[in-house]
């Protein structure tokens, strides 16, 4: 038996036995003995097997001299190395050493989580997540905009005898075992998250000792929060004085974590909607205590220093301009289908001279490249991860040899030799990986933060919280439908068995299996009616990685975080003809 630990972008990073050839789930407290569906027939998925140049199929040689000539007769400032952005392995960044040492463009910003993490850091002044081990020790846990059963499946066995409450436009499954569920208007939670706090405060169920010594101007944020009209406000969003209380009464006196999910800040203004989610935290004390604290994504390399040179011109990777490069070097990506707004990603891409696509699966972009060069899965190589939920560290070591594919490594090793740039050897960089962390026990190592993030106060200059001072006023009265995008059951981004329908409410008139056409500002698309009765009335549900959604999304920013704004759409329904 070998010990690795799961390759994919979510929340968990589950540590993985192999045995006999075989996935098999570890017993660690986190993975607890089982796997996600992804994992547990990650074996069974089609993985790209063959090198093609312009569709006709080569071999790796083949492949690896082509790209290598393109490279030779490309300017490297009409170069773009464009790499996809989640928490994957860490030696997967070493393509960016290569590139940033040649002088190709990078790219910054994320298509995922940045705006909440920004809130985050500007509240905090740095993004410490609440690691899983302490919510385990919770009495209360708050899922707001988070389906643990889809995205965070570990967490559920350590649920039992707690107080569950979930904040949701859809009825989860998790939200119809809660003590409360609150069916909230999207993009309504900024201003939930201020009257919850506003009535802590009337109710006096703060935490005045904490709010003392590490957030001394709360009085100014709670006037801020007088500015919202209680009754206007609770009709807009939705939500009762009645539900606000009953929030209160189960969370007064409790150890509670509150479970953030990406879907909260997937806004213009998302950092402020996670600061004033954290706003709410403080005034509870809920930081620096055994079973407390607010968990979103953390800075899975929080305390971890990279080895690879990455300085470089860097762009935007939600809104690239692929037409201003004549070389496009995409790498566990699939921009066609992850970025917003395809048809403009579409004609971006379609003036490139070289589009070479580096990654395990075919899809929309591996479809349009020019080169494709297959990568090895991470049982056919070395590797080394962190998590966004924990603070584990998990070595991957190579399981089993394959001709097919070749490592991030093992191609910028080859790249880097062929321009005659610097390069460590692989054993080199695993060891400064792990160096920042700590041997547990057999194979299981720990990255040395603290147990109790911002135990000795918050990570700013004063080290006290830093309020928000003003927000934007959100337009929620509009007719029109909101477009929410969560994670499917059955896929990962654009990975594994994508969706192909749209959900809607019954209210709303069409039926099962009609065709509809689902429209926005950017585009339209045509897909299925799938009737769900747990969405809100005013809700277009299509789940994120289903092909054709981002046609309907925007490009722009969130204000903070250079961030993907999927749910800043209003949608209009038509029965398709």
């Amino acid at each position: 038996m070998s010990k690795t630990a799961c390759p994919l972008d979510c929340y968990d990073a589950c540590q993985i036995d192999y045995v006999d050839g075989k996935i098999k789930p570890s017993k660690d407290h986190r993975t607890q003995g089982f796997l996600c569906a992804h994992l547990n027939h990650y074996e069974k998925e089609n993985f790209l097997q063959t090198p093609s140049y312009m569709g006709k199929e080569i071999t790796q040689e083949e492949a690896l001299a082509k790209l290598i000539e393109i490279l030779k007769t490309t300017e490297p400032s009409a170069t773009l190395h464009y790499r996809g952005s989640g928490n994957f392995a860490l030696m997967q960044g070493v393509s960016d050493h290569f590139f940033a040492s040649f002088g190709a463009t990078l790219t910054e910003g994320t298509l995922c989580d940045g705006a909440g993490e920004a809130g985050i850091i500007n509240g905090r002044g740095s993004n410490k997540n609440m690691s899983m081990d302490e919510i385990y020790k919770s009495e209360v846990v708050i899922f707001w905009g988070r389906n643990p059963h889809t995205s965070s499946s570990h967490l559920l066995p350590s649920l039992k005898n707690k107080k569950i409450i979930v904040i949701d436009p859809v009825k989860t499954q998790i939200a119809k075992s809660a003590d409360l569920h609150i069916q909230i208007k999207p993009h309504a939670d900024l201003y939930l998250a201020m009257l919850l706090t506003r009535f802590a405060h009337i109710n006096d169920i703060c935490d005045e000792a904490f709010l003392e010594e590490f957030a001394s101007e709360f009085e100014e944020y709670y006037e801020l929060t007088q500015g919202i009209r209680i009754k206007a406000t609770l009709a807009e969003i939705d939500v009762t004085l009645g539900e606000i209380g009953e929030l209160l009464a189960l969370v007064e006196n409790k150890k509670v974590a509150i479970v953030c999910g990406v879907g909260i800040q997937k806004y213009q203004d998302g950092a402020d909607v996670m600061r004033a989610i954290d706003a709410f935290g403080v005034a509870l004390g809920l930081f620096a205590k055994e079973g407390c604290g607010i968990a979103y994504l953390g800075n899975s390399k929080e305390g971890i220093s990279s080895p690879f040179y990455t300085q470089s011109k860097k762009i935007s990777k939600v809104n690239t301009d692929f037409s201003a490069f004549e070389t496009v070097f995409i790498q566990g990506a699939n921009p066609l289908a992850q970025m917003p707004d395809t048809q403009r990603v579409q004609q971006s891409l379609s003036g490139v001279k070289n589009i070479i696509y580096f990654g395990l699966h075919e899809n929309e972009t591996s479809k349009a490249a020019h080169l494709v060069i297959p990568a090895k899965n991470f049982l056919y190589k070395n590797d080394i991860r962190t998590s966004y939920s924990h603070n584990a560290l998990h070595i991957m070591p190579k399981q089993k040899e394959t001709k097919i594919g070749i490592s991030e490594y093992d191609l910028s090793a080859l790249l880097c030799q062929t321009f005659d740039i610097p390069l460590q050897s692989e054993a080199a960089y695993l060891a400064h990986f792990q160096s920042f962390a700590k041997k547990t026990k057999e194979n299981m190592y720990e990255i040395s933060r603290e147990a109790l993030p911002y135990k000795n106060g918050f990570d700013t200059d004063d080290g006290e919280f830093i309020f928000l001072e003003e927000f934007e006023k959100v337009n929620l009265s509009d007719e029109t439908l909101h477009l929410i995008t969560p994670k499917s059951k059955t896929s990962l981004n654009s990975q594994f068995q994508r969706e192909a329908y749209v959900y809607l409410h019954s209210a709303l008139g069409f039926k099962e299996d009609s065709l509809v056409d689902i429209s926005s500002v950017n585009g339209i698309i045509t897909l299925k009616v799938r009737v769900n009765n747990d969405l809100r009335e005013d809700c277009v549900l299509i789940y994120s990685g289903t092909p054709g959604v981002n046609v309907l999304t925007s490009s722009k920013h969130s204000l903070e975080g250079l961030c993907a704004i999927y749910q800043e759409n209003r949608i209009t329904l038509k029965e398709h003809s």
